[in-house]
């Protein structure tokens, strides 16, 4: 229970400042209706409580459970049941993604089962993709600027009302449940090849990025979408408190079902791999089951407090800032709820935990936290800023990649890595259903293309972490390589001190 305060404490301190923010712009420049306002309250609260649940249970169940896994399977020697499960993980985690169902919603011209499936595919063969980089030691790097060229060559061909989704995918399938799953998986993948642990255990979320990119693409291409069928967005109108908590209760067995899709295969690859493989103890898999259920209890609070409460303010703020004379606001605004909100997204306090842990301390999740809220809020600036100016997302993310493809020339591995998982970690829940929603808001009430000016954001989001964290581990090695030469001459004077005695 001790445990469950705190992080429900951390939860609190991550969401305070995005909920103060809008409260600021509800009495201010853009006055909310009071059932608005009243849905973001409860919204937040659920927020909170679900995050707090979520993170008990993921340090309890997901982080255990895919490191057991990962170490298991390299440990096994067996390749070919490797690769065939490794497949499996990947494809399970995927379609168990909320947020994937609501893409596959978006995409015109493409059977949702079809997308869904094929992304799967995307992500379980780039996961296999990822063993095979660790187990035979290739360097990263090389693998991302390989595929990303292939992307952006694929980009070329494909319709530019179409193209922003295929990047926001990548963002989309790496959401709560995929990433602390998978990271787990790659920690316990490189505990078994001890001298590299640390450089192998991040980059299984990079390389799972691109999977969804490069599927949705060719999908693009082979189907060929006539047209962006857009629904516009729905504002709901409540009056009374009563009618704000007969919103939440009509909207959350929604998300029980989804939830409940979601978790089931995990768990049962689990249960099985336990049954086969008795890899885990008695009291391990108690602990497991437990922190399973708190974890599903937190999804089902966290994403029915940001769906139905937070989208309609999102969306409001978004359609009022964008209406006003001063509308070029939008831009420093957006970098500022940018700069807040990833605090806001569960899986970003798996990563840092992760990170604080495999490097021993060395990189802090302060620096960690703070260089991602400097990537998200200038992503957000420019997503503003395209949003009133129609500007091809293009133009951001070729030189943003190019930028963060040469930085994995000039820092330590291991930040390369840990910068492209920040990149799908920061694009979760909290972009899809508030900053995406602000985006569109501003799109419709300026007359603009959503498809193609307010889609594009999960990208822009994904995209900029992994400059701002590849310049932390700039920024430490200078100051690594500065400590040393400062003890170096401390030795060599020592020395000349001791010569001259």
């Amino acid at each position: 229970m001790t445990k469950l305060k705190e992080k429900i404490s951390e939860a609190l301190s991550s969401v305070l400042p995005i909920t103060c923010i809008v409260f600021l712009l509800s009495i201010t420049i853009t006055p909310m209706p009071i059932g608005t306002v009243l849905l973001f309250v409860l919204g937040a609260v659920l927020l909170v409580v679900g995050m707090g649940f979520f993170s008990l249970g993921a340090d309890m169940s997901m982080m255990p459970m895919g490191d057991g896994i990962g170490n298991a399977l390299v440990s096994s020697g067996k390749k070919v049941i490797m690769f065939m499960i490794t497949f499996a993980i990947g494809f399970i985690v995927t379609i168990a993604e909320p947020d994937l169902t609501v893409l596959a919603h978006q995409v015109p011209g493409i059977p949702d089962r079809v997308l869904i499936w094929t992304v799967a595919c995307g992500v379980g063969l780039f996961l296999m993709l990822s063993w095979i980089r660790i187990v035979f030691r290739v360097d990263l790097k090389y693998l991302l600027i390989f595929f990303y060229i292939v992307v952006f060559v694929l980009a070329f061909f494909s319709m530019d009302s179409f193209m922003a989704v295929a990047f926001d995918s990548g963002g989309v399938t790496t959401g709560p449940i995929t990433v602390p799953f998978i990271m787990a998986l790659g920690v316990g993948m490189a505990n078994v090849r001890n001298a590299h642990a640390e450089e192998d255990s991040f980059g299984l979320v990079a390389l799972g990025s691109i999977g969804p990119i490069l599927a949705v693409l060719i999908l693009g291409i082979v189907y060929h979408p006539k047209g962006a069928a857009y629904t516009p967005f729905e504002m709901v109108h409540v009056e009374t408190t009563k009618d704000v908590v007969k919103t939440f209760l009509a909207e959350m067995p929604r998300y029980v079902w989804e939830v409940s899709k979601a978790l089931l295969p995990i768990l049962g690859f689990f249960i099985l791999f336990q049954a086969i493989t008795r890899y885990f103890k008695k009291k391990s898999v108690i602990k497991i089951l437990v922190g399973t259920l708190y974890t599903y209890v937190g999804l089902i609070l966290f994403l029915c407090g940001v769906n139905v409460g937070f989208m309609p303010a999102g969306y409001f703020i978004g359609s009022e800032i964008a209406a006003l004379s001063y509308n070029w606001v939008l831009v420093p605004i957006g970098m500022v709820i940018g700069f807040y909100i990833v605090k806001a997204e569960p899986a970003v306090h798996v990563l840092n935990r992760q990170v604080e842990e495999v490097s021993s301390g060395a990189i802090s999740s302060r620096g960690m936290l703070y260089s991602l809220s400097v990537g998200v809020g200038i992503s957000l600036g420019i997503a503003m800023l395209r949003v009133l100016t129609g500007i091809s997302i293009m133009y951001f993310l070729i030189p943003g990649y190019l930028i963060a493809l040469l930085l994995s020339f000039f820092v330590p591995k291991v930040f390369t890595g840990i910068a492209f998982d920040s990149g799908g970690v920061a694009s979760g829940p909290m972009t899809a259903t508030f900053l995406l929603p602000l985006a569109m808001g501003a799109c419709e009430s300026l007359g603009g293309d959503v498809m193609m000016d307010a889609f594009g954001i999960v990208a822009m989001v994904a995209m900029t972490p992994l400059v701002t964290i590849q310049i932390l581990g700039l920024m430490m090695r200078r100051k690594k390589k500065a400590v040393s030469l400062t003890q170096e001459e401390d030795e060599i004077l020592a020395f000349e001190e001791v010569l001259d005695e």
